[in-house]
This record gives C-alpha cells, structure tokens and sequence, in this order.
C-alpha cells in the first residue's frame, strides 16, 4: 500500500521511504502516508455509514500520532448530524492503533443520493 500510494501520489519524503532517515529523526519505523491512513474514511462513508449511495461533501482530518507500517488499524464512526433537507449526513469519524490509541479524527459531510 505504501509503494502504490508513493507512485500514485509522487510524495517521495523520506520519512516515509527510508527506515534509516525515519529511525535518525526519532521515529520507530517509516511513517505511513497522513493520506493513507484517511483514505479510511473514505471506506467507512462509502461502505457502511451511509455506504453505496454516499458522494463526499468533505472531510476534515487531524492526525494525532503517527501510524507505522504493519499498524492495525480500526476506524469508527457515528452521524451527528443530518439534514434532510439537502440530503447531507455529518459524521464524527476517528481511526485508532492496535493499542487503541487515536491516531486521527475526522469531520465529514457526506451527500446520500437518491
């Protein structure tokens, strides 16, 4: 996944690429991609909450710690919101680490299609 997400998006940062560079900065392993790890949310909406009928408004991210390759990751999410009126969930959205610790959280707008 990390390779496929360096070709995709062109981001060649060294934190992300080289072990070496990741341990000399204090980290205990390369760091996954930010938007690696969100690509999650974009699971959750378009799976489960609201799931296929779902087109992304937006999605506010915050990354809390750094997520490492061979993380476990589990994502949760609940509506906060919804306006019927034009067909738009809000959906507080957070991903943690196998030590169930946050490693983001998310605010997403999401569109349900008719």
């Amino acid at each position: 996944m990390m390779t496929k997400f360096q070709d995709i998006s062109g981001d060649n940062n060294p934190l992300h690429v080289n072990e070496a560079f990741a341990l000399e900065k204090g980290f205990k392993s390369r760091v996954v991609y930010g938007m690696l790890s969100a690509a999650l949310y974009s699971c959750l909406t378009g799976m489960y909450i609201p799931g296929r009928n779902c087109i992304l408004h937006s999605v506010h991210s915050d990354f809390m710690r750094p997520v490492f390759v061979g993380d476990e990751l589990t994502v949760k999410g609940s509506v906060i919101e919804k306006n019927d009126s034009v067909r738009q969930l809000v959906i507080k959205a957070e991903i943690f680490n196998q030590d169930h610790k946050k490693v983001s959280r998310a605010k997403i707008e999401a569109g349900v299609l008719e």
